[in-house]
Parts: C-alpha cells; structure tokens; sequence
C-alpha cells in the first residue's frame, strides 16, 4: 500500500513513559484535512431539519429522513470501501471521496424538491464512508498498537472538532441565511480542501496499487470474524449508534417541547455532544494511565445511559449544554475503546475490518430515526429515551465483561 516515510518509522519505533503523544506523521496531517471536510457533514444538516420541512411543506419526521438517507448507504458499501481502500490505496480512495461529497452538496444547495435533496444524500453517504473508517485503518497501518489508542483519540478529535463547527456553524448560517446557504458554504470548503489535499498527496511516495485478489478478500473476512470479540464490537456500535445518534434529528423537534424555534441552539446542543468527544481526545492519554480498560467502558456507558435520562427531562437549554456534552463524553469513552479492538481484529485487513465497523454503526444511525420517530409518535419522548438509556447502560456492560477477555494483544 503506503512505503512507510522517515517520520512514521520514527513514530512507530518511539517508546513513551509518559502520556504526552508523538509527533504525527505528514501523511497523517493531510489526512486529517480530509477527514475534517468530510465531518462537517456528518451533524450539519440536523440543526436545520425544521427549517427545510417548512420550506418545502413536509412533515418534521419525512424531513428527518435526510439523516437515514445519508448514513443508510454509507452502511451499506462500508465492506466494499474498505476492500478497495486495502487493495488500491487508501488516502487516494478518501480524497476521491471527499471530492463527491462535495460536489453533491454544492447540488443540495439549488435543489428545488425534497427529491432531489434525499438523492444527493444517498450520493454522498455512499462516498462519505471512505474517508474517517479508511483514515482509521491507515493509523492501524503507522501506529503501533502501544500508542495507537491515542492516535485514533486524535484522529477523533479532528472529527470531533469538525462535529461541533459543523453543528453550530450550520445552526446559525441557517437562521442567517436559511438551510441552502449550509450546503452552499460547507460545499465550497470541502471542495477547496479536496483540491488542497489532492495536490499535497501527489508529493507522497506510494507503493504499485496491489491488483485485487478475490481469494484474499475473501480470507480477510473470515480472519476478521474468527475473532471473538468482531461480533461484540459491530453489535454494541450498531446498539449505539440507534440510541445515541439516532436522537440527533429529533434535537430540533424536543426544543419546540420547550418552546425554542432556533436552529442554533439545536446546533448548539449538537455541538456539545461533540465538545465532549472533543474532552476525551484530549484527555484520553492521562485516563489511560489511571483507569483500567473495563472501567473506561463501564464509565462511558453509565455516562451516556444518565445522558439519555436527562434528556428526557427537558431541562431549559442552558442546562442542556451540560447535559450533552457529558452524554458526548460518555459515549466516546466506550466507543473509543471498541474502536481500539476494532484495529486488532485482523493485521491483514484494516481497511476491510474498519469498514464492518464503521458499516455495524452508520447502519444503527440509519435505523436510529426511525426507532425514535416511532418512538416517539406511539409511546411519547420519555418513554422512548428511558428505553434506549437501558439498552446503552446494557452496551457498556457487555463490552466490559467480553472485549478485554477477548484481547489478543
């Protein structure tokens, strides 16, 4: 695939006593850029869901299907993606991808009918899915296993950062400048950093592309499930991301219970999610030091299940702010220690397990609002959230009970 350069061999063959964190390979920092222009996306069009309902006069729970409609296929070509990214190259594979989300946005922009918009949607979730789930298994690729929990809570970082400005950004755009103007504005960036990116990654030396061999295809998937511990890991994100992601589409519609009409405060509450994301990133590589890895999950679950509780409650916004960002950091504390056997699974198909793993948890996003539309028209919003509180707190004791039992490292 990649010939390893100077500054990642060194990476790699670097021994730290202490938390701090080594210095990032080059290729790594531009694949950073790319992951940041594709995450931009990932939470920007909830905050305006209510404004494109009244805009093309559609009901709050057929507007909110723009979320399925992106993260559903992303799920679905998640293997396909991953296979292409072992065998052709992976950052070429991401800066292809970005590229289209781009475009299909820029096209999101001039729609004229919610058609139109759930099409582009689809196309992007189709592509979207090469670029964060690849770059994960390019740092299984650099980074040995004894640093690269901090690593992924980089990487993480960067996407978080990129969750809380594409959130609030595109809330307050939105109330300035209505819905096309987010798709018009996160468009153009994503294409400049595309285009950026693509001449940055024509400097770097690669490998011949590996022809595609069906037989090793098909030997990665079985080396990746012979594993014990794959079926947890894509179930329990599956699990996560229905009870936790899955509410982000219905920020919007809980605020109207508490009569607030902003957009940007669903973009602010959304954004909180992330900024605890953003708390865990940085603070992971001293957490590692103190707190063993059963606990980390078990922390992280109790965290997210109280969240959901919360949330429930409706509490004023300001409260709400709070509120999220612990629910955020609860969850990245488990999820972030999924991630890491997610690397482990197979030494020979990153990309391939990266893509399952990424696929098991865009596929529960996907589901996630229809659960929570259900949920919410027959049994009500607190009802709803106190069961997916239940099911969250139940992930986090799975996972502390079979994945370090499994662990092969």
């Amino acid at each position: 695939m990649f010939r390893r350069c100077k500054s990642s061999t060194a990476w790699q063959n670097r021994r730290h006593n202490s938390p701090a964190s080594p210095a990032i390979p080059h290729i790594l920092k531009i694949v950073g850029l790319v992951v940041f222009a594709q995450t931009l996306f990932t939470r920007a069009v909830d905050p305006v869901i209510p404004k494109i309902a009244a805009d093309l006069a559609i009901q709050m729970q057929t507007a909110a299907l723009l979320s399925t409609a992106f993260t559903f296929p992303y799920a679905l070509v998640q293997p396909v993606l991953g296979v292409t990214g072992d065998f052709l190259g992976k950052t070429r594979l991401m800066n292809v991808c970005v590229f289209v989300v781009a475009i299909s946005s820029l096209v999101c922009a001039v729609a004229s009918s919610f058609t139109l918009l759930i099409a582009m949607r689809i196309m992007a979730g189709l592509v979207a899915g090469g670029v964060f789930p690849v770059a994960m298994a390019l740092i299984g690729d650099l980074v040995p296993m004894q640093q690269r929990q901090v690593a992924i809570a980089r990487l993480l970082g960067v996407a978080l950062t990129a969750n809380v400005l594409g959130a609030s950004i595109s809330g307050v755009i939105g109330d300035l400048f209505g819905w096309r103007g987010v798709f018009l504005i996160l468009g153009l960036f994503a294409l400049s950093a595309a285009i950026l990116a693509f001449v940055a990654l024509r400097r770097i030396e690669v490998a011949p592309p590996k022809p595609f061999n069906r037989a090793a295809v098909t030997a990665n998937f079985r080396s990746i499930f012979a594993d014990p511990r794959a079926k947890v890991c894509f179930g329990s994100v599956f699990l996560e991301a229905i009870f936790i992601h899955g509410l982000f589409p219905f920020v919007g519609l809980l605020l109207l219970g508490i009569g607030e009409t902003r957009a940007s405060i669903a973009g602010l509450l959304i954004a909180s999610f992330a900024i605890g994301g953003v708390i865990y990133s940085l603070s992971i590589p001293y957490v590692l030091a103190r707190m063993p890895e059963r606990q980390l999950m078990l922390t992280g679950g109790m965290l997210a299940a109280c969240g959901l509780v919360l949330i429930a409650l409706h509490c004023p916004w300001q409260v709400q702010i709070a509120i999220f960002a612990g629910f955020g950091l609860g969850f990245y504390l488990l999820h972030g220690c999924i991630q890491l056997h997610v690397t482990d699974l197979s030494h020979t198909a990153r990309g391939a397990a990266a893509s399952l793993h990424s696929s098991s948890f865009y596929l529960g996003q996907a589901v996630g609002p229809l659960i929570y539309g259900f949920g919410f028209a027959h049994g009500g919003p607190e009802p709803t959230l106190f069961v997916g509180a239940v099911v969250v707190l139940g992930v986090g004791l799975m996972c502390a009970r079979l994945l370090p039992a499994g662990r092969r490292f």
